[in-house]
């Protein structure tokens, strides 16, 4: 096992993912992997870009069975964090066990899925216990259905994470009014942003600056922003690299003191990262 000392935080990659093809994968998923996507791999990127730690997002595929993220988190405390895939009845006793692997959160993967059922006594009531943890739920889902799901976390007291820019379609440069309730939520204190993963929206560089413009002006200011590679960017392994995305956040946010806490000072205050003074 690796050291459990803190180490000087370069910088913190919040979302990236590791798996292998021959794990259970859940039915109807919306994809399948036919490679593996190591811990080591993905530990090789971050030191050559100079980056010291990183967080493991569960992918949806694999469904709520974490142990292989788990694995991988055990294996490299003083570096990783993690965000788990859950059902809302998991007794508080597996969330402690989570926990201590250095799980800070649940992810909420909701593309190509109902709505519905986060009001539900189950889920409100998850959503409370994730909030007394003062962990994060992450939500990954078009831009127009956001507000609709965050709202009752919000309420619970817990933080929310939102995945991908929010997922805004075409690139969110007129956007429609359905998006405006998202925009109207981004103000609230507990509510973050990944600039992450801007091709699954089809975003460009000038795009996801229109985007993040957006953003700021909704009131989500820079403190309140993550970066995360995606890596290994499923279903678009061919046309992305670690590089592309390190190089995309450089000229995405070209000030040094805005990318610095973005990249150090925000995640390592909301998923909990040790620093070495």
């Amino acid at each position: 096992m690796s050291s459990t000392l803190p180490i000087v935080v370069t910088g913190v990659d919040t979302h990236a993912h590791v798996f292998r093809a021959d794990l259970p994968l859940v039915p109807g998923r919306r994809y399948s992997p036919d490679y593996d996507a190591s811990v080591d791999s993905f530990l090789g990127h971050l030191n050559l870009h100079g980056v010291s730690h990183g967080v493991l997002v569960q992918p949806s595929f694999l469904g709520t069975d974490n142990s292989f993220m788990v694995a991988a988190l055990r294996q490299h405390p003083s570096r990783l964090r993690g965000i788990a895939v859950v059902e809302p009845e998991i007794p508080d006793s597996e969330l402690d066990q989570l926990a201590d692997a250095g799980v800070v959160g649940i992810r909420l993967n909701l593309v190509g899925k109902a709505l519905g059922g986060f009001t539900t006594k189950a889920w409100r009531q998850l959503f409370e216990r994730i909030a007394a943890r003062d962990w994060q739920v992450e939500i990954q889902r078009s831009a127009e259905d956001i507000a609709e799901i965050a709202t009752p976390v919000l309420e619970s007291g817990a933080t929310v994470v939102i995945d991908h820019f929010g997922l805004p379609e075409d690139g969110n440069e007129k956007p429609a009014p359905m998006h405006h309730a998202l925009l109207d939520l981004l103000a609230h204190g507990r509510i973050w942003m990944k600039l992450s993963a801007a091709y699954r929206s089809g975003m460009n560089l000038t795009r996801a600056g229109h985007v993040l413009k957006q953003i700021r002006s909704a009131g989500l200011e820079h403190d309140r922003w993550l970066w995360g590679s995606d890596w290994p960017h499923t279903r678009h392994e061919s046309e992305q690299s670690y590089a592309d995305q390190w190089r995309f956040l450089q000229q995405l946010i070209p000030d040094h003191a805005e990318r610095s806490k973005v990249l150090i000072d925000n995640p390592s205050r909301l998923f909990r990262i040790d620093t070495a003074s």
